[in-house]
């Protein structure tokens, strides 16, 4: 299942083929040179003064950590993000090493979360970004230091069957994609006042 996303104008295939799907296939496998580049490009991602403030912590089906990732996932979360090939919760760092608040930690952690989202359509995945998730619960589970604050799960893998599926979440991965219009989003001369 596709769902390229309907742009006023063409997009890079990356940014139009990027969705998040909840069907997942429970035999895919991301092999290790996937697994690798999903994280080097969240390494790679911009970060104010060179900062760095992203960490994750991930791992594939079949290891120990990914069943503790998926034990601090929403109820809801957890009813198909086990099907995922790989978990990952991105952690940001909030405090630098002079013990001061870390400017843009989060933003820092978007941006890479982002680039591996990217990276993971390149590599022929989808990946699929939750708020749901205990960050409370992470914290114990991985000694999350308290300068650290875990931000997002995100569920890794290849499309699967809706068959199996209840159909509250079939209904939502059927429903089209869509996006409030550009004139809504973005202020320019030409395209008019910002609608906040």
């Amino acid at each position: 299942m596709e769902k390229t996303a309907d742009t006023s104008v063409p997009l890079h295939p990356l940014l139009a083929k990027r969705w998040s799907p909840r069907a997942l296939n429970p035999a895919a496998t991301i092999d290790d040179a996937q697994f690798a580049a999903l994280f080097e490009a969240a390494r790679w991602a911009p970060s104010w003064g060179n900062t760095q403030p992203a960490r994750f912590i991930a791992a594939r089906r079949g290891e120990s950590t990914f069943d503790r990732i998926h034990g601090t996932l929403s109820r809801g979360n957890k009813g198909w993000a086990g099907d995922a090939a790989a978990l990952a919760i991105g952690v940001a760092q909030s405090v630098n090493s002079d013990g001061e608040p870390m400017p843009y930690g989060e933003y820092g952690l978007a941006l890479a979360a982002q680039n591996l989202v990217l990276q993971a359509v390149a590599e022929g995945l989808h990946a699929h970004q939750m708020a749901g998730f205990d960050r409370d619960a992470a914290r114990v589970a991985f000694s999350v230091p308290n300068d650290f604050e875990p931000m997002v799960a995100i569920a890794i893998g290849d499309v699967g069957n809706l068959d199996d599926m209840p159909e509250r979440l079939v209904e939502k991965e059927l429903r089209p994609r869509v996006r409030k219009p550009l004139t809504d989003l973005v202020f320019t001369e030409s395209w008019g006042t910002p609608r906040f």
